[in-house]
């Protein structure tokens, strides 16, 4: 059945031990689905019962379960959820720790007079993959196919980033946003690998973009380059931009600051471990800014 931990600390101590042990080993969670070649060779997020795709940390912990148990299937379910379609979990198979973020009012009296204080909780629940699954229908089992007549991936990159209106120059040798003239510059495309490394490298820096007072106003602390607000900054910009690249089906690319950036990243994590979940829902925020900028775009369900 389904397992909660009420405790708040230890679910946000317990995600970070998991994302710690990757970066321990040199691994970034977040990039593993696309060098592990899983689900067909299609870059998805993990979907619920229901078919609604996960988001936040919730999309970075299940990749890393499907990357470590070898999963195909993006399909993840309760213990009920099993049984409600039909299965049921095999015995001796274990789930996934998965979270939700809510808030509560309770009566309170404060200084200001006010009765009632909003309480921020995050519980956590357990989900098991299809493939642990047995007596589902096939479609549970088989990663979903892509429509028919499917924009060209990288075709609907380049109109999602123009759609977003960012200002992005072309000339030198690195990439980045600049906040105060509110730009993004990007070497030539020619200097890239090939075209998903130029767009996966452009969504990390029009996740950076979001952040400017005018948009989502992002303020983490940053005062200089390289301390604890610039290396919060440049987590969300990466889980962000992994999950902009599995949402326009782009293959991801590990930067060259590889090695410098995770070493900041673990100095933080071990600070606070509330870091990584914030930072994931930050990336979230971003995400659906930009996606909300598309034409006709729809709202979240």
């Amino acid at each position: 059945m389904t397992t909660t931990t009420p405790d708040r600390t230890d679910v946000h101590a317990r995600v970070t031990a998991r994302i710690l042990a990757d970066l321990e080993k040199g691994v970034r969670p977040w990039m593993q689905p696309w060098s592990a070649g899983l689900a067909a060779g299609r870059i998805a997020r993990p979907l619920r019962a229901t078919g609604q795709p996960y988001r936040g940390i919730n999309t970075v912990m299940l990749w890393m379960t499907a990357v470590e148990r070898g999963y195909a299937s993006p399909f993840w379910f309760t213990y009920r959820q099993a049984q409600a379609a039909g299965g049921q979990v095999r015995r001796g198979e274990h789930g996934t720790l998965v979270v939700y973020a809510g808030t509560l009012t309770r009566p309170d009296t404060d200084a200001d007079g006010a009765e009632e204080r909003e309480i921020h909780f995050l519980k956590g629940y357990t989900v098991f993959n299809a493939g642990q699954v047995d007596g589902l229908p096939e479609p549970f089992h088989t990663p979903a196919a892509e429509p028919a007549n499917a924009m060209p991936r990288l075709e609907a990159a380049e109109r999602f980033f123009a759609a977003t209106g960012a200002e992005i120059r072309t000339g030198g040798a690195r990439a980045f946003y600049a906040i105060g003239p509110d730009h993004i510059q990007m070497p030539p495309f020619e200097t890239f690998r090939d075209a998903e490394s130029h767009a996966a490298t452009l969504g990390h820096e029009v996740i950076h973009w979001t952040r400017h007072p005018s948009r989502l106003a992002r303020d983490l602390g940053r005062k200089r380059w390289g301390d604890e607000g610039y290396a919060v900054e440049e987590l969300v910009a990466e889980i962000g931009s992994a999950f902009l690249c599995a949402d326009l089906g782009i293959t991801p690319e590990v930067r060259e600051d590889h090695a410098a950036y995770i070493a900041a990243w673990l100095t933080v994590l071990k600070d606070d471990t509330r870091v990584i979940v914030r930072a994931a829902a930050h990336a979230q925020r971003a995400v659906d800014y930009l996606h909300a900028l598309q034409p006709h775009a729809e709202p979240e369900a």
